[in-house]
């Protein structure tokens, strides 16, 4: 039993007359799905007074969306200097900014201060950076990123704590809450992120709960108090059809539970990109060739440089055939780009229907880290992205990249 949502917010002939005005590969975006999805997740952290949803700007930063989850009362996650200017070029106020970096220039700093946005510290050799950044100015809030270490288990996106290179032990904290003290902050917090793309309750339970106890042992031993925790993202999506679908409520009431039990008044954010905007992205792809080699494979116009995830980890995307979502799936198939690299692979072994050349191919879940993460190995190109508004009528909001446009940086020699 299919227990994912697999509708798509446009049929075939749709499809058809969007791949003719806008070309193929193509990344679609639905409006209506993003902000039911925003306006979830809000609902569902409704009970914590000044909640916000800083959403991660890098799984989806095409300044449109951004616009739309501004108007979903969302703030945003920047950890670039490029995705600080977006934030100036959209008139993002600072209280919405939640700036989490690591290696983190000092003009990155400075920028952030400049906008008012809240610095996360990521480790203790980054506080002085930062100081020398806030030159004696004032900021509104400071976090600090925990890592815990061997108390918490990741998973296979971010890895094991102990391997990973986000965020500090509970001594390095303290450190650096006692150096960061002694500025003109006015108040502090605590980060965290251990893992991504989860999708049992109980791991953030005990994200929660793991928090909660670093609050207490960091304010007693570096003299602070610490009044918001950010929860961070990892809120996951059912890529498989047979996966059941995150329960976000039951997620923010056992958080909920959490901060009733340690009887703390915080505030609290979270991060979640993947979650809001994942799951109402597609890969629109046409299919080249059908070719048999040892195993048959679909040759399509689309490539990693689309979608990376399949290719990087291994990673499962529904695939649909438009025009064929009934059809009995009989065949096997490899679907595969045109990159020189034998792991551009968007699905391997996958039963499909039987495929044509010419036939349109939809790559789910594709609104995070899809197009964010492309790049031009190969020389191959950027795509363009589209957005069906709430009307159904399909609108252009990133121009695809031309030849002209992958040259123009390139000092050619004489």
């Amino acid at each position: 039993m299919n227990r994912k949502d697999l509708r798509l917010p446009f049929d075939k002939q749709a499809a058809e007359e969007i791949a003719k005005e806008f070309g193929t590969p193509l990344h679609i975006y639905d409006e209506r799905g993003i902000r039911e999805t925003a306006q979830r997740l809000n609902k569902a952290f409704e009970w914590a007074e000044g909640y916000k949803n800083f959403f991660a700007v890098k799984a989806t930063p095409t300044p449109v969306i951004l616009k739309i989850l501004q108007e979903e009362c969302m703030g945003f996650d920047c950890s670039s200097r490029a995705e600080l200017a977006i934030m100036q070029r959209l008139g993002v106020a600072g209280e919405d900014i939640f700036y989490s970096s690591n290696n983190t220039p000092k003009r990155d700093f400075e920028l952030a201060i400049e906008l008012g946005a809240t610095v996360n510290i990521d480790d203790l050799s980054q506080a002085s950076a930062f100081k020398d950044a806030l030159n004696g100015g004032s900021l509104n809030r400071v976090a600090a990123r925990y890592n815990p270490g061997s108390l918490k288990s990741g998973n296979d996106i971010i890895g094991e704590p102990t391997e990973a290179k986000y965020g500090m032990g509970i001594n390095e904290l303290v450190e650096s809450f006692k150096q960061l003290k002694r500025e003109n902050i006015k108040e502090f917090g605590l980060h965290t992120m251990v893992a991504s793309n989860e999708l049992s309750v109980s791991y953030f339970t005990d994200t929660a709960e793991l928090l909660l106890e670093a609050v207490e042992q960091i304010e007693k031993a570096a003299g602070i108090t610490i009044s918001f925790i950010n929860l961070g993202g990892g809120f996951g999506l059912n890529y498989r059809v047979d996966q059941e679908p995150f329960d976000v409520v039951a997620a923010a009431k056992e958080v909920e539970q959490v901060i009733e039990k340690h009887g703390k008044k915080l505030q609290v954010y979270t991060e979640h990109g993947r979650y809001v905007t994942g799951s109402q992205g597609f890969l629109l792809t046409r299919v080249q060739y059908v070719m048999e080699k040892y195993k048959t494979y679909l040759g399509v116009d689309a490539s990693m440089q689309n979608l990376m995830r399949p290719g990087m980890y291994g990673a499962y995307h529904h695939i649909t055939v438009l025009g064929k979502e009934d059809a009995d799936l009989t065949h096997s198939y490899d679907v595969v780009g045109a990159l020189c690299e034998n792991n551009d692979k968007f699905a391997i072994d996958r039963e499909l229907p039987e495929v044509e050349s010419g036939d349109l191919l939809v790559i789910h879940d594709a609104g995070a880290h899809g197009h964010a993460m492309g790049f031009n190995y190969n020389g191959l190109l950027r795509s363009a992205e589209m957005l069906i508004r709430g009307d159904g009528k399909p609108e252009l909001i990133r121009r695809g990249e031309t030849v002209d446009q992958y040259l123009q940086n390139i000092v050619w020699p004489s």
